[in-house]
């Protein structure tokens, strides 16, 4: 049936991303912390409830196209011990949990899927779930690489850099926008290729997808094909991306 099988998966969506997104921003406001600085912990974001975390354009975007953002963690960088070093980790501290959470999450994927009996509603719900915490972690982990502001990649480059130049003012002034444009027109992309299937070769975030499920994600892929005595070139063909 399928309505039943869209159901289990928007279920299963809806709850990947609440976990992906809150671990994400409790990763921000943790380490953030432990560098000196307790904005985040006095605005209620050290903490693992969603509901403290969500925004709803970035949760629509991401329900959309797998592309999306939460509220930006406060912090006040002059409370950090030392400022560059607190800077670069806070930043970096949501990309690192999302791919630590993925390499965690393929396992289980594989474990569902090779010896989970078939056919059942448990296992059609854990066969969603279980790839979509590995696909989101890797989606919102690439993501935020991208150095428009307010992502992490922005932030990175903005710990990195002492000088203020015109790129730098440029991505900072009109990075949101970018990222706007970036996500709707890969959700128009999605929309059309069906009908036009040459549509797919202007999906940029798709492309950038392509290149982290490549790369990026050929660590875990390899690490976890030869625990599961599995070929990566089989892994492939497991991700739906």
């Amino acid at each position: 049936m399928p309505y039943v099988d869209r159901i289990i998966e928007l279920i299963a969506s809806f709850l990947a991303v609440m976990f992906v997104l809150t671990c994400h921003e409790f990763a921000h406001a943790y380490v953030a912390y432990k560098c000196g600085d307790p904005t985040a912990k006095i605005y209620g974001r050290l903490s693992l409830n969603p509901l403290k975390h969500f925004d709803i354009l970035g949760l629509i975007c991401f329900t959309l196209v797998g592309f999306g953002w939460a509220k930006p963690v406060p912090i006040e960088p002059t409370n950090f011990k030392k400022y560059r070093l607190g800077l670069g980790l806070t930043a970096s501290a949501g990309i690192v949990m999302n791919y630590i959470m993925a390499f965690f999450f393929y396992p289980l994927f594989l474990v569902v899927i090779n010896f989970m009996p078939p056919i059942t509603f448990l296992t059609s719900f854990l066969t969603y779930l279980t790839y979509l915490l590995y696909a989101y972690s890797m989606s919102f982990c690439v993501f935020n690489l991208l150095p428009f502001y307010p992502l992490d990649g922005f932030r990175i480059v903005d710990a990195l850099n002492r000088r203020r130049g015109p790129v730098y003012r440029f991505l900072r002034k009109y990075g949101y926008y970018i990222l706007l444009f970036l996500i709707v027109e890969s959700f128009l992309c999605r929309l059309i290729a069906p009908s036009v299937p040459f549509m797919d070769n202007f999906n940029i975030l798709g492309w950038i997808m392509q290149f982290a499920e490549k790369y990026l994600g050929f660590p875990i892929l390899a690490i976890w094909g030869l625990a599961f005595g599995m070929p990566v070139e089989s892994l492939w063909g497991l991700l739906i991306w």
